[in-house]
């Protein structure tokens, strides 16, 4: 008889853990045990490692896999046991380990490969079969299908410290914020200074500086981009036949010209044109506004300077153009029709639809078509869900684009999104972005692309040693299959890859999925109170249609545009919550270990080092400045889209 020592390993809380006996079969190249009962009189958390002997009449040979079976308990028939490691020792002193960190809810046998053996025992490595797919609206992402929440699977859900925060609910919010009293006025203001009461009530650092600065033209230009949606500017090289701007319309000295600037690239273009169209939202009864404006700015002094606003987009006498020079506020009435149309994309576009919609399609075509021990499963811990989470649902509540205008303008957003525009590098390139001074998104996205890049070639390289074993990968090619079907509706345009037929498309694939999950959302999420909680700068609706004149605006103009104060603070309590900073793992920090193999251990050091690095780059570049970008942050950047 030879004698295996068995540990097993559960996570670190009480109900991780289990009453249960269970029963472990060791499974070898030269053979298998029989199945050993595993009985504990206290619950198995309380002997973390849970330690066992398994008996066998021969040795086994290089363990390929367990088989592990939880049996049925008469008091406790449906505990769950959250399996975190079983590490073995062979007679001969061999140590095998087995990543689990899986939910074990029934009394079935589960089958768990040996962590460096993902190519060799493909027969015993069982997908999530029942993870199946459903589309919530003709045109959109599928989703996980689930009636709700709480019906996803155990391995599918939030860990339980996010599932504790994910229960703050827009009132908790308000009582964080101190806006309780405000929520059930329906006035309108009558001045400034009142919203500035309700902002008082709490103030970042940054949402002060946007309140000193919101009505500033260099403010304006300076957030699309470093401010929550850097999504939308592009380099001007030809104005658009709509967009009818002349040279003595911006440049009243006559010594420059359209043209001129144009070919020095100096010229950049805002085109909110996929709003054109929308049907807007209606409020309590009340009809909301959204426009789809054009915006033309000018780089001058290392500054981007608005020089021309366009509301709509078919040109018209009720539809004029907008210049720094008419009115004070006959301008700053056309940046707030801006403004808002921003918000709507954002909300919708950038962060919605490009971070959290793709997040859900990336991990549900990893739980059906990627087998844990995968070195692809393993790199992407990117658990992340959508189905319209509270916050979201209240604030397109509160937004223009609200109803089935947000459907409108998700499936348009859809239709044109490309791969290219995924990948950072790709998209500033396409955009002509490349040289724009002072474009901290850009300057910290890149670096953070390029990290990403390196770590994740290096341990994809290490598995896949020729473009052939990509292309012999059948799970692999499923998982593109899904995204392309269930993500893009197989549209050809996008540019998404259909299958992978290179170590290389692979590398840069994997690269922007990563990146969109962490980085990405991140840099469109962690700023939104900052920039949207001084609800003047970015307001989430207008109760005024569009000027169609020059010359009739005033303050009052304005007031009686922004949303009313019940809405504001509705607003202003969903944009805390979906920018309430996570206590969930941060990008490089990953609390369990899966890998095994000495190169990929390396690898993700090396990874974390170089983050850190970045890290003290971006904090030494922002003592410098006057109001500092921090979203692309290693240290703030979470491993995944958790809100």
């Amino acid at each position: 008889m030879v004698s295996y020592k068995v540990n097993i390993y559960t996570g670190d809380l009480a109900h991780f853990s289990t009453f249960h006996d269970f029963r472990i079969t060791l499974v070898g190249t030269d053979g298998e045990s029989n199945p050993t009962k595993l009985t504990t009189w206290i619950p198995s958390f309380k002997l973390n490692p849970f330690t066992h002997k398994v008996e066998c009449t021969t040795p086994l040979g290089d363990l390929l896999a367990i088989i592990v079976q939880k049996e049925h308990h008469l008091l406790f028939p449906n505990g769950s046991w959250f399996v975190a490691k079983v590490v073995v020792e062979s007679p001969m002193g061999d140590i095998y380990q087995f990543p689990i960190y899986r939910w074990i809810t029934d009394c079935k046998d589960h089958y768990f490969q040996e962590g460096s053996g993902w190519f060799t025992l493909s027969t015993l490595q069982r997908k999530n079969t029942l993870t199946l797919w459903d589309q919530p609206k003709d045109g959109l992402p599928y989703n996980i299908k689930a009636e709700s929440y709480k019906a996803l699977p155990l391995d599918a859900s939030f860990s339980n410290k996010k599932k504790i925060e994910m229960w703050l609910t827009i009132g908790t919010a308000l009582a964080e914020l101190k806006l309780i009293e405000w929520i059930e006025h329906k006035m309108k203001w009558t001045n400034i200074e009142d919203i500035r009461r309700l902002h008082c009530c709490h103030r970042t650092k940054i949402s002060e500086y946007v309140y000193q600065n919101w009505k500033e033209d260099s403010f304006f230009g300076y957030q699309f981009l470093n401010g929550v949606n850097p999504m939308m500017i592009q380099r001007c090289v030809t104005l658009p036949e709509n967009f009818q701007v002349t040279d003595e319309m911006v440049f009243k000295d006559g010594k420059q010209s359209l043209t001129d600037e144009m070919k020095k690239g100096n010229i950049f273009l805002c085109d909110y044109k996929m709003l054109d169209g929308v049907k807007a939202n209606i409020i309590d009864g009340k009809q909301q506004y959204l426009a789809a404006p054009l915006v033309l700015l000018h780089k001058t002094d290392d500054k981007l300077m608005p020089i021309a606003i366009q509301l709509k987009q078919i040109p018209a006498e009720d539809n004029p153009v907008f210049f720094p020079t008419d009115s004070e506020w006959d301008w700053l009435l056309a940046k707030t029709f801006v403004k808002n149309a921003d918000f709507n994309m954002h909300e919708l576009s950038s962060h919605l639809l490009r971070t959290h919609l793709l997040a859900e399609v990336f991990t549900v075509a990893l739980l059906r078509q990627i087998p844990m021990m995968h070195p692809l499963y393993k790199v992407l811990l990117i658990i992340s869900w959508n189905v319209f989470t509270q916050s979201f649902s209240c604030l397109t509540l509160f937004a223009s684009s609200g109803g089935e205008g947000m459907f409108t303008i998700l499936r348009k957003a859809l239709s044109s999104m490309t791969y290219r525009s995924l990948c950072l590098p790709d998209d500033i390139s396409d955009r002509g972005l490349e040289d724009v001074p002072n474009f901290f998104y850009r300057d910290d996205g890149l670096k953070l692309w390029d990290i990403i890049h390196s770590f994740v070639k290096g341990i994809l390289q290490y598995y896949y040693q020729s473009n052939q074993m990509v292309q012999e990968d059948q799970a692999l090619q499923k998982w593109i299959g899904d995204i392309y079907s269930y993500g893009f509706l197989s549209e050809k345009n996008t540019g998404i890859p259909k299958r992978f037929d290179t170590v290389g498309e692979l590398v840069k694939f994997v690269t922007m999925v990563i990146f969109t999950c962490s980085a990405q959302h991140s840099a469109v999420n962690a700023g939104q109170y900052d920039f949207i909680g001084w609800m003047p700068n970015c307001p989430a609706t207008l109760e005024r249609p569009p000027p169609s004149k020059k010359g009739e605006a005033t303050e009052k103009t304005l007031l009686d545009t922004l949303p009313s104060s019940d809405i504001t603070v509705q607003s202003m309590a969903a944009v805390w919550l979906l920018s309430k900073e996570s206590t969930d793992s941060f990008l490089g920090n990953y609390p369990e270990q899966r890998f095994i193999e000495d190169v990929p251990l390396k690898n993700i050091k090396v990874f974390k080092e170089q983050l850190k690095e970045l890290s003290l780059q971006i904090k030494a570049r922002n003592k410098a400045l006057e109001l500092a970008y921090t979203y692309l942050d290693p240290e703030v950047v979470e491993n995944s889209v958790s809100v």
